[in-house]
């Protein structure tokens, strides 16, 4: 077993651990990928990204043949966007003001990511910015993620739709398992 880390800080993690690890120029074809999300709907669809590496992790879970989410049951939501809940975009620094403009223009409230003990954005592995998007209940995911994906200067969106296949949520005392449709 080879794991890709997707972030600087998972790649410290694995080396610490012993995890052995690899990367998408010698494993180009992953055969699972799992991870968390931050929130997740009945039709598997999720918000991803409060952790910041959101673009690498999409990536990872497009190589993989198969993507398996976990979480407790306080992520499971009837609508994403839920609870006031951002969906992250990473933005080109440059870019960031007229993303920020644009999700304004489609009715949602931009808000470049602060970093914690430090002054200024977060800046991601990848060297751009983290704008985290309230959109409020978002009905049509795929349609809001092709939207945010199409404005110029937007890296990758947090939102993760029609990719997960099986879903692990946590509900004590039982584990709930919800699999893909489709």
């Amino acid at each position: 077993v080879l794991g890709v880390p997707t972030s600087y800080q998972a790649l410290i993690l694995a080396i610490k651990h012993k995890i052995p690890i690899t990367t998408l120029e010698e494993h180009s074809i992953l055969d699972l990928a799992i991870d968390g999300a931050d929130q997740i709907d009945s039709e598997l669809n999720l918000i991803k990204g409060m952790g910041g590496a959101l673009a690498r992790e999409k990536i990872v879970a497009s190589a993989s043949k198969k993507l398996v989410i976990v979480a407790d049951e306080s992520k499971k939501v009837k609508v994403l966007g839920e609870g006031n809940h951002p969906v992250p975009i990473e933005a080109l620094p440059f870019a960031a003001p007229l993303v920020m403009l644009k999700i304004k223009q489609i009715g949602g409230k931009p808000i470049i990511r602060e970093g914690t003990n430090k002054v200024g954005p977060v800046i991601t592995d990848n060297g751009n910015v983290i704008i985290d998007a309230l959109l409020g209940r978002i009905h049509k995911p795929t349609e809001l993620e092709q939207k945010l994906r199409s404005l110029p200067g937007v890296v990758e969106t947090g939102l993760f739709t029609k990719m997960t296949h099986i879903a692990y949520i946590g509900r004590y005392p039982n584990v709930e398992k919800l699999v893909r449709k489709n």
